[in-house]
């Protein structure tokens, strides 16, 4: 059990695989589906609810409560990846900080592009306003990962 405890959450971040490859290569088949999937709901003119999911667009409400459930699971995932980062692999801090300079600044242009509620203004959700912070936010962060802090040395801890 341990070994497995190991190989699940290995101590060491790298790109040491001793696995099969076909494991390796169904992983970048479900990547490429993810990113071409994510496209078509980000780009495309219905957000791929009709083209692709064939949802009932007169039936608006429920169709924005189901993919706002779908997004909280979404959501849902990467938060358990940042907990994940933060108690485990620290060193994937800058990793993650772009990723989230990225979600937050795809966030706006979607805002921007998709619906006029979602500018910042009257009646605009939080979502709005964090996108506001959390873009500059992330590359101050990212920065502080990517500097190396200063050791203090005997002599400046006597001080």
């Amino acid at each position: 059990m341990k070994k497995i405890i190991q190989k699940v959450f290995p101590i060491n971040i790298n790109n040491d695989y001793k696995g099969y490859k076909i494991a390796v290569y169904m992983f970048m088949l479900y990547s490429l589906v993810s990113i071409v999937r994510s496209c078509i709901h980000f780009f495309s003119a219905d957000a791929g609810v009709g083209i692709i999911a064939h949802l009932d667009l007169s039936q608006g409400g429920q169709n924005i409560i189901f993919f706002a459930a779908l997004w909280g699971s979404g959501q849902l995932i990467l938060a358990f990846m940042q907990v994940l980062v933060v108690f485990r692999y620290r060193t994937l801090l800058p990793f993650m900080y772009i990723l989230l300079f990225l979600e937050y600044c795809l966030r706006a242009i979607a805002g921007i592009m998709r619906s006029p509620i979602f500018q910042v203004g009257a009646g605009t959700p939080p979502g709005g306003y964090l996108n506001l912070i959390m873009i500059p936010l992330t590359i101050i962060m990212l920065i502080l990962t990517l500097l190396e802090r200063k050791k203090r040395t005997d002599k400046q801890l006597q001080s």
